[in-house]
């Protein structure tokens, strides 16, 4: 069975670096051909797709979040990384990760985590 589980720091504040951790049990991160994603969810909001780092390495962002975002991951550990600079209240939402093969529908999700921005 697939399990992904997000970690990170509940509160930032304004201005600093989220950094949140995707930790896989289940599957390879490096496993053809399956991407892994971050999804965000604000208050009020639908989901928002945030970037995705595929099986081989190449990572995708989207272009509104680019100039802030990079996704990494540590295969030893068969984790994901994302960090998000510079963030705003705007940024307070629940975090989550998934995975899917190519650009299908995701087939696993992590529970989120939730992450507020707030001085």
């Amino acid at each position: 069975q697939v399990q992904l589980q997000e970690s990170g720091p509940g509160l930032v504040k304004p201005s600093q670096t989220l950094s949140l951790t995707c930790t896989v049990s289940g599957r390879s991160i490096t496993m053809n051909y399956y991407y892994w994603s971050w999804i965000r969810q604000s208050p009020g909001k639908g989901p928002e797709w945030m970037g995705a780092l595929a099986y081989s390495g190449i990572t995708f962002v989207a272009p509104t979040l680019k100039s802030r975002t990079s996704i990494s991951r540590d295969t030893s550990k068969n984790q994901v990384t994302l960090q998000l600079a510079s963030v705003t209240p705007d940024d307070t939402a629940v975090y989550y990760c998934a995975t899917a093969a190519g650009w299908g529908a995701p087939d696993y999700w992590g529970q989120g985590t939730q992450v507020t921005v707030s001085s």
